[in-house]
């Protein structure tokens, strides 16, 4: 398991790396809000989210201390025998438990989260590729049937096409 997810991350960087051209439309406009792209700063309950997931977590975990702080006054304040020590472990173990598994839990959705949104971005690049794929071969079509035609042309003229054809790089039946 790696580091990024061992503490909460207050810069939350995109699943889409920097050098990544960002998602397009089919009508050439960029997607805006998408994975690919940094969060405008405007967008609304973002920043809030961010911080709800981070003091609910603060929250439990100082919940847990207060009730260890409680615990050992009640221990001091009433004679630290055997009996009581073993009462207190008795009472900070479940309580660390909970907060572990509290803090497993949120690392668990959090991942599940993170990778939900690197396979939107995947599949947003992969759409961008797709449709630039189109394009490159509607394009070859194009750049194909101009070369057919201005063949054709220079044939029909009586002018030799060889170089014509040495040019395009094309095979000797292609024409």
């Amino acid at each position: 398991m790696s580091d990024a997810y061992a503490r909460p991350n207050h810069d939350d960087q995109p699943t889409v790396p920097d050098f990544a051209p960002p998602p397009v439309a089919a009508d050439g406009t960029a997607l805006a809000g998408t994975a690919g792209t940094a969060p405008a700063a405007s967008e609304p309950g973002d920043e809030g989210r961010h911080w709800s997931r981070d003091l609910r977590f603060m929250l439990v975990v100082l919940a847990a201390i207060v009730a260890l702080f409680l615990a050992f006054a009640l221990l001091i304040a009433f004679s630290p025998t055997g009996a009581a020590i073993s009462a207190l472990a008795i009472i900070a173990a479940p309580i660390a438990t909970m907060v572990a598994a509290y803090y497993g839990i949120s690392l668990a959705l959090r991942q599940v989260r993170d990778a939900r949104d690197a396979a939107e971005a995947a599949e947003t690049r992969a759409r961008a590729a797709e449709t630039s794929a189109r394009e490159s071969d509607a394009w070859a079509a194009q750049m194909e049937s101009g070369l057919r035609v201005a063949v054709a042309k220079l044939r029909a003229a009586g002018v030799d096409t060889r170089d014509v054809e040495r040019a395009a790089g094309t095979p000797d039946e292609f024409f």
